[in-house]
């Protein structure tokens, strides 16, 4: 009897591992993830890629009303440094984090190649529109994030918002635009560097004559011009279905290109809240969380663009996959970065995530990170 019970556990186990290890979706549903998260201690660490410690509260927030009883303790700083925190700890073999959520698409990849990475296909991976995920489960994107124009319709009182790259030449924005430092933030880089390629260096040259105010992170830009301190910005993300009382407004470029991603999300090999990171997610890919939490796209084709949108990737501007390749060149990137440089100068200001040292495991408190 016991040696049958034996095998009846092992056999379970090994049908259990199957579903994570051998390309299954998960089959299990998220109050029977959220019983074995809990097994295994309630908590998760979330290494997630942002501009300040509570840019993901309402992530955070809106996990643990769903699911008693569990922690998600979301770890907030620059992708570019996250990423080099990770690689780090690999080093170290100081691991921390069980999830990682980044904009530095280029490490997916190589991550996985490196045997980094747990395979999985959370509940919803089938419906991930096919080019936001990894065919074997590496990684998937959970969350489409865009930068383009937002608007200050007060701040501007009759001045027309801008919608292409030419129109922030308008003398009467001079002194009203704030950017992220291009040389801070790829994805804010990218947006420049399609706005040069099309209207070449003298436009940047024309720009930096409008006096923009730069900062570091795309959060602060948001805030300034939705606090009426600055009238426009481009490098910044918004709300697709607005606030009837707010005065900000987020546009996509008529003509000009703008920036979009599937931000990545993956568990890491040796996570110690394995079916924590599970349950994480395949919530974050749950057809209600994509409709109702996330402010922008959803990377599912079942859940439909807000009004007066079509899906992200109908948007050729976008240029999804010019963003992926650029990311992945980083020698290309890093002579681009250069040449912003000598029109925008070195990156000026503290970090506006704080800086979280080597292995964090919480989020640092906001009012101990210096302003812009």
């Amino acid at each position: 009897m016991k040696k049958l019970l034996t095998v009846t556990v092992l056999a379970a186990g090994l049908v259990s591992f199957s579903a994570h290890a051998a390309g299954g979706i998960e089959k299990r549903s998220l109050d029977e993830l959220h019983k074995a998260a809990l097994k295994e201690g309630g908590t998760l660490v979330v290494y997630a890629g942002g501009d300040t410690p509570d840019q993901q509260n309402g992530i955070k927030e809106a996990f643990e009303k769903r699911f008693p009883g569990m922690t998600l303790d979301v770890v907030v700083d620059y992708s570019k440094v996250h990423d080099a925190r990770l690689d780090q700890q690999f080093a170290q073999k100081q691991v921390v984090a069980d999830v990682v959520q980044l904009q530095t698409l280029q490490d997916f990849p190589r991550w996985s190649k490196e045997g980094r990475l747990l395979p999985y296909k959370p509940r919803g991976w089938d419906k991930v529109y096919t080019h936001f995920k990894d065919k074997n489960g590496a990684w998937t994107g959970v969350f489409v994030d865009a930068f383009s124009n937002l608007a200050n319709t007060q701040a501007l009182g009759n001045v027309k918002p801008p919608l292409d790259a030419p129109d922030y030449l308008n003398p009467e924005l001079k002194g009203k635009i704030v950017s992220t430092y291009p040389n801070d933030d790829d994805a804010v880089l990218f947006w420049y560097k399609q706005a040069i390629d099309r209207h070449g260096w003298a436009w940047m040259e024309n720009f930096m004559k409008q006096e923009p105010h730069f900062v570091r992170g795309t959060q602060a830009p948001s805030d300034e011009v939705t606090a009426g301190k600055y009238a426009v910005t481009f490098s910044s993300d918004g709300a697709l279905k607005p606030d009837a009382s707010s005065p900000v407004r987020f546009t996509l470029p008529s003509n000009d290109g703008f920036v979009a991603w599937a931000q990545r999300a993956a568990i890491l090999k040796g996570a110690r809240h394995p079916e924590s990171a599970r349950l994480y997610l395949s919530w974050l890919l749950d057809k209600d969380t994509q409709q109702n939490v996330w402010y922008m796209w959803s990377v599912r084709t079942d859940v439909p663009a807000p009004a007066g949108y079509q899906p992200i990737w109908k948007y050729r501007n976008a240029n999804l996959a010019g963003f992926e390749r650029f990311m992945a060149d980083r020698d290309a990137v890093e002579r681009f970065r250069s040449r912003i440089r000598l029109y925008v100068g070195d990156v000026k200001g503290p970090s506006s995530a704080g800086e979280l040292g080597l292995t964090p495991t919480k989020a640092i408190d906001p009012a101990s990170v210096s302003k812009n």
